[in-house]
């Protein structure tokens, strides 16, 4: 599988700010990669700088095997954009914004617009000034899937979206995930947890880590061991790397295991506690994840 989207080294910095800091990020062909990180980590910019609307200050980012700062027409007619911030004509219908669309893009299907139109339920003779949010990123989306694009880049779509429109939304993006490669960055976790192939997490600007969804669920759980011994937990100075958010009280113990084993966290619990009445251990949503890393590296820092 190939990279639809691969950045190296990239960088960009706002006065004194770096918003992207040496970022290393590939996109797999075929994949719905979900960009989650704090406000300010820098996702916006990424986008933005993959897409050529920002220039970046060093390295380079590649889209469709193309330089960024070099993508023509014939990549932008394979690349769907779409922002929480869209800008539209205003003064167009939806009706006249598809007409007007179509010459740009070659492999642009009418079929396929009525039926994201009706899908969506958008009004075709209403003007884009009256429409509420929710119905102008639907808008946005249903224009940049008509045309069955090679690589979608969503940014924040669902911010401020009540859950229906939010569904709609991710309806079709899922319908679309099957022809289309999906870089979608987004605050609203449990959403980008039901559809998300790929996971990557950005914190000032570098990141932290980007793997496949399974993975990520798999190797993070919610570990409580419960003592034989009901006394103060013996303590050794310092708990393994792996165990984030260690906390403990008389006879328990609790932490997040980011690297979980059965076998060996069990073997790594029996050999620092000794006598173990009991092990508990969850699996957590992408949203405690998010959390518990984000609190421990502010922790750490």
């Amino acid at each position: 599988m190939g990279e639809v989207i691969r950045t190296v080294d990239l960088s960009k910095r706002y006065r004194k700010v770096a918003a992207l800091d040496g970022l290393n990020l590939a996109v797999p062909e075929g994949s719905v990669f979900g960009l989650v990180g704090p406000n300010g980590a820098g996702k916006t910019t990424t986008l933005k700088t993959v897409m050529n609307i920002v220039k970046p200050d060093g390295g380079r980012a590649e889209i469709l095997g193309v330089d960024s700062r070099r993508i023509g027409t014939e990549e932008l007619a394979r690349i769907g954009y779409v922002s929480e911030n869209q800008e539209m004509p205003d003064w167009m219908t939806l009706e006249y914004l598809l007409a007007y669309l179509k010459p740009f893009y070659p492999t642009w299907e009418d079929e396929r617009a009525t039926q994201l139109v009706r899908q969506f339920d958008l009004p075709r003779d209403r003007k884009l000034r009256h429409l509420s949010r929710g119905m102008r990123m639907k808008a946005a989306l249903a224009s940049s899937l008509a045309y069955r694009p090679q690589l979608l880049v969503l940014d924040e779509p669902f911010s401020g979206l009540d859950p229906v429109m939010r569904e709609d939304l991710i309806e079709g993006i899922i319908e679309s995930a099957e022809e289309t490669t999906i870089l979608v960055s987004s605050h609203d976790l449990a959403e980008i947890e039901s559809f998300a192939s790929h996971i990557g997490y950005l914190e000032s600007g570098r990141l932290l880590f980007a793997e496949e969804m399974t993975s990520l669920s798999a190797r993070f759980r919610e570990v409580e061991v419960t003592l034989e011994a009901s006394g103060p937990v013996p303590e050794d100075g310092g708990w393994p790397e792996a165990w984030l958010r260690p906390e403990s009280s008389a006879g328990v113990v609790r932490f997040v295991e980011s690297n979980f084993d059965a076998e060996r966290t069990a073997s790594e619990v029996r050999l620092r506690f000794g006598g173990v009445r009991n092990i508990s251990v969850n699996a957590m949503p992408l949203r405690a994840i998010f959390v518990t890393l984000a609190r421990s590296r502010s922790r750490a820092n």
